[in-house]
Formats: structure tokens, sequence, C-alpha cells
């Protein structure tokens, strides 16, 4: 009953916040960056916060959430807000690296760091690299999250699919409350976007899937591969597309429409079209963690199979 109620008040948040970005013209105009056309109200995202620590702090209080993770999420609390004053005044890169910076160490801590790193050949122990390793991810993660946050229900349905993803390999229910959250913000936004997540929620979405690699590499290494396959169709197009923008000798500061997912649309692809084949695509990550039981071989054909995808969005819109 209670992931119900919290679909409705999600939904019905997400409605309220985009009559009232309307009324004060809080839109989120267009830019170099931006793959829409029309200004449209942004802070959808503000709804899934607020869900979702609703939901968590439910499972708290109800035994449902081993306290070190509960802990490790709350902290996302810090991540939103700043988030959600960046989006209204565009706060400075350096604030907004510091920021991150804190919550990531603050999170490392209170789940109690990565324990290591197991590449098959070579496991890594040593708590001073594991931890800088989980520290990179974090702020990796919350980057990527918001930098591919760019078309309608892209960044939401990505969402969808881990909780979905993570419930079903590991049943636990704080994967519902995150799949509730945005479900209800994404009725406004899948297609023809009425409402925008804006950094409030895709930097709280990233910092949060962030987590759950951690907290379950701790349970067994391996899992942390399996996060790494079911993210990768963002975290493979975001560092390959930064690499390539590095190798071009671009300014990495400056604004770009070079993501994979950007060159479709420009390439004459609907916003709809390449949400749906995300989907698709997240299916397959999903079915070759499924049903390969070697996390490393299936590791290797999740790369083969992002890369021959990134060709075919080459083939469509040359990265220049």
């Amino acid at each position: 009953m209670i992931y119900v109620i919290l679909l409705i008040f999600s939904f019905i948040l997400t409605f309220l916040i985009k009559n009232y970005a309307i009324k004060k013209s809080l839109v989120a105009n267009v830019n170099d960056r931006s793959s829409h056309t029309t200004p449209t109200p942004h802070g959808g995202g503000i709804a899934i916060s607020i869900t979702w620590f609703i939901g968590l702090i439910y499972l708290f209080f109800n035994d449902q959430v081993e306290s070190n993770l509960f802990y490790a999420l709350l902290v996302g609390i810090i991540i939103s807000l700043v988030s959600f004053f960046d989006d209204l005044y565009e706060l400075s890169a350096k604030l907004r690296i510091i920021v991150q910076s804190s919550v990531a160490i603050l999170g490392i801590s209170i789940i109690g760091g990565l324990n290591r790193l197991d590449f098959g050949f070579l496991e890594i122990s040593n708590p001073i690299l594991t931890n800088i390793f989980a520290f990179l991810l974090i702020i990796w993660f919350i980057n990527l999250y918001n930098f591919l946050d760019g078309i309608n229900g892209y960044a939401g349905s990505e969402a969808v699919f881990l909780g979905l993803a993570g419930f079903i390999l590991f049943g636990d229910n704080h994967f519902l409350i995150l799949i509730v959250s945005v479900l209800g913000f994404l009725f406004w936004n899948y297609n023809k976007a009425k409402i925008f997540m804006g950094d409030v929620g895709s930097t709280l979405l990233g910092y949060n899937i962030a987590i759950f690699t951690i907290y379950y590499a701790n349970i067994q290494s391996s899992n942390l591969w399996i996060w790494v396959i079911l993210f990768g169709l963002f975290w493979f197009d975001a560092t390959l597309t930064l690499i390539r923008r590095k190798l071009n000798k671009e300014k990495l500061s400056q604004a770009h429409k070079k993501h994979a997912y950007q060159r479709l649309t420009q390439a004459g692809w609907s916003h709809f079209k390449v949400t749906n084949w995300s989907i698709v695509i997240n299916i397959l990550l999903f079915m070759i963690v499924y049903f390969i039981s070697n996390i490393f071989i299936a590791f290797f054909i999740s790369l083969l199979f992002l890369y021959i995808i990134i060709k075919f969005v080459d083939s469509k819109k040359r990265f220049e």
C-alpha cells in the first residue's frame, strides 16, 4: 500500500511543481547543450527527491533497510538541496565539486568504505586504493547522470530500469521506493515532456546508484560489476564522449551536444524513439547479467555490445 501512496504522491507533487514553475516562469531555457527546442518547466526532480526520502525513512522505521545504507543514502539530501539552488541560481563549478566531494567522503565513511576490488586476475584490498576508487566512482556517477539528463524520459526511464533490475536481483524494498518515486514524475516527462527533472533529481539519482554499487560490492565483490554493466548505457556513453573530446583538445567545461543520445536526436530520431530504444538496450544488458554466470565474461560482452551501439550512432551522426 505504501508504494501506491508514494506513486500517487510523486505524481501529484510533480503536477503541482509543474504548475508552480509555469506560474513563476521557472523554465529551462534553450542553450548550446539543450536537446529541446522550447522553454519547459524544470525542477520535477524535487518530487522524486521528496518522495524518495519519505519512502526511505518509512523503510528505516519499519526495519526494511540496513542502517549504514539508510544513512549513506540520506546524505543525498545535501546533494539534492545544493542542486536545487543550482537549478535556480547556477552555482559555481567550484562550489558544486566541493559539495560533491564532501558528500562522497561522507557517504563512503558511513557505508564503511569499499572493501575490495576484484578484477578477476587481480584483487585489491588496500583501503586507500579502494576508497579512492569509491570516491571517484561517486563523483563520476553524480556528474554523468546529470550529463545524460537531456531528453524526454531518458534519465527517468534509466532510474526505473535500475530499480527494477536491482529488485529482481537483490529483492530489497528500497528499489521499489526508487521506482515509484521516479514513475510519478515520469508520467509528466516521458513523451512531449511537460516538466524536466533538473539537477535536483539527476544528481541524487547518480549518487544513489553509486552508493548501491558500493554497498552491494561489499556484500559480494562481483556485485560491483553487476552494477557497472546495468549502468553501462550511461557511463559508457559519458566516459567515451569525455575521452573523445579530450583527444579533440576541446575545453571539457564547455557545453556540447556530443553524447550518443544527443547525436541521435540530431540525426532525426525523436526523443520518444531514443528513449524507447534505450529501454531495449537496458533489457539486453540485464539479460547479459542474468544469464551469464561469469561476471567478467558478462562485462566484456557488455562492453562489446555498447561499443557496437556507439559505432551505430557514429554512422548516424559522426562525432566531430
